[in-house]
């Protein structure tokens, strides 16, 4: 049993790196473009390169801490995505659609018009060091941002139409749709995502060809989300259980949905990559990231499906690595992310319409709480897995200066049937273009640079709640990234 002093303890530690780390937002899914300057400047690539790109790299491949030099390493990215989203028409301007038999199927219909998320520019940190070790291997530390996800929807012009848009605790239901502010006609809404990740991991070479490397991964998150109280009729909490006797039973109050502040959980994983050198010029690397159990989001147990759950989804990663010059190297990547594992990332909206709140106007049997917000097969944002392939190059100039370009593309994760749950969560980007460059001193230390656009990705779909409306989402993304080694 945790007692009350060790929880406070974890809390104040993971606040604080929460605080260092920023808040990362979404590139491939909610995932960034790669860790680290050097690798950044080539869209994430270097999974099979046996090049020095710094201790940050271990992140990405343990078993490349062989080839980096006992250096610290630190950088800093200024990230700026930009978000939007577009109610395409008026759809059923919030009233419901009558389904025969006296029953009237309930819409929620957003006011048409462009919407774009405030909150642009977000630092993310990432701190390493290597240790060669008197055996041969290397102890390898590294802090980093990678993950998150923001939105901030809190332009005036944002409105929907509902019955949904009084508080059902409080206020009842009104018996005609009425106009509130918000996508979710429940105030400024929007969510923020941090995670934060600290590895430690061991390498060394089992032969002049082939080197492993593998640590735990201790990871923390932070989540808050608001303007959702809208769902509160479709949580699994609210469900009203029936008493026998009378037939008749009372929703419970629900109070982990939405304006909770920030919550925080962590959890351990763990990382383990390879790399073989296949011949002087040929080297190929595979790694992975196991899912990370996280602790739940007690104060959103009505939001995320699980109670609360919010686990990190696995990676895996394989690359080869040309060295075609004595100046050039040319790096090719694919990466492939799990987030359909994670119950309240891969499941669909369409998982709502089974909650007991559609009993009315569903089949008999075919609707149970477990389907509510906050149940086991609670609706999440229904992204699949994401396959990103990614392409890599390096020119050493000289001895003192060299000079990256990378592209990176992936079908983003999200379906046009999500699109109203993801007016929290727009991670549709595709395509990364990227420019690095390192200025080496005399003295071994380096500064690194690199730069990243990302052109605007859209994603447009029927709103699960108003058959008859139409939503965009729309985002593009630029980053600064400066590391220093020394």
């Amino acid at each position: 049993m945790r007692t009350l002093g060790g929880r406070t303890s974890a809390s104040i530690v993971a606040a604080m790196a929460l605080a260092l780390s920023g808040t990362a937002m979404a590139t491939n899914g909610y995932f960034t473009h790669g860790v680290g300057a050097e690798s950044k400047g080539m869209a994430g690539t270097g999974i099979g390169s046996n090049a020095d790109m710094g201790a940050i790299m271990t992140a990405s491949n343990p078993a490349l801490g062989v080839f980096v030099s006992d250096r610290w390493e630190a950088g800093l990215s200024i990230f700026s995505p930009r978000r939007s989203y577009e109610a395409l028409n008026a759809g059923s301007g919030g009233n419901p659609i009558d389904l025969g038999g006296g029953l009237f199927l309930p819409t929620h219909s957003i006011t048409p018009g462009k919407i774009d998320s405030s909150s642009e520019y977000f630092p993310i940190p990432y701190l390493a060091k290597n240790w060669s070790t008197d055996a041969g291997g290397n102890i390898t530390l590294n802090f980093y941002g990678r993950g998150g996800m923001n939105t901030d929807w809190d332009d005036s012009n944002s409105s929907a139409t509902s019955v949904f848009c009084w508080n059902p605790q409080r206020d009842g239901f009104p018996q005609r749709p009425i106009n509130g502010p918000g996508p979710f006609c429940a105030g400024e809404a929007g969510v923020d995502l941090s995670q934060a990740f600290l590895g430690v991991t061991y390498s060394a070479k089992i032969t002049d060809n082939f080197a492993f490397g593998a640590g735990p991964i201790f990871a923390v998150q932070a989540f808050e989300a608001k303007g959702v109280a809208t769902f509160i009729p479709f949580t699994e909490v609210y469900q009203p259980t029936v008493d026998p006797d009378t037939g008749f039973g009372d929703p419970s109050v629900v109070t982990s949905l939405s304006d909770n502040g920030h919550d925080i959980a962590t959890g351990f994983g763990f990382e383990l990559g390879f790399w073989w050198g296949l011949s002087d010029a040929v080297s190929v690397g595979l790694a992975y990231q196991s899912e990370i159990s996280m602790g739940k989001f007690d104060d959103y147990s009505d939001l995320f499906a699980e109670d609360g759950g919010f686990d990190i989804p696995s990676s895996i990663k394989a690359g080869i690595s040309f060295v075609t010059s004595d100046k050039l190297r040319l790096n090719v990547d694919v990466e492939r992310t799990a987030f359909s594992d994670v119950a309240s990332v891969g499941n669909p909206m369409s998982n709502l319409f089974r909650c007991s709140a559609f009993a009315p106007f569903a089949p008999p049997g075919s609707t149970n709480p477990s389907f509510c917000l906050g149940g086991d097969n609670g609706a999440g944002f229904g992204w699949d897995d994401m396959t990103t392939y990614k392409l890599g190059l390096e020119y050493a100039a000289n001895d003192n200066n060299t000079f990256r370009l990378g592209w990176s593309n992936g079908e983003q994760p999200i379906q046009g049937d999500d699109v109203l749950f993801n007016i929290l969560a727009p991670g549709v980007m595709e395509q990364h273009f990227t420019f690095g460059w390192t200025r080496r001193q005399s003295n071994g230390r380096q500064l690194t640079m690199s730069l990243m656009y990302a052109p605007e990705s859209k994603v447009t779909g029927t709103s699960a709640f108003d058959p008859a409306q139409q939503i965009k989402l729309s985002m593009s993304q630029l980053e600064f990234e400066v590391s220093y080694r020394w």
